[in-house]
């Protein structure tokens, strides 16, 4: 059996913080302290 090794915690990129609403990692909007990534942001955003 193989190691699995932990994660690295990132402190700043693209890994460094998920989405509060699905945990994916990636473009992440932190305006206002929202803290969505594109997709979950456009889909509550009112129209």
């Amino acid at each position: 059996m193989a190691k699995i090794k932990p994660r690295k915690v990132r402190k700043y990129g693209k890994g460094a913080r998920p989405c509060k609403r699905c945990g994916q990692y990636g473009p992440i909007v932190r305006k206002y302290g929202l803290n969505f990534c594109r997709q979950c942001f456009r889909e509550v955003a009112v129209g």
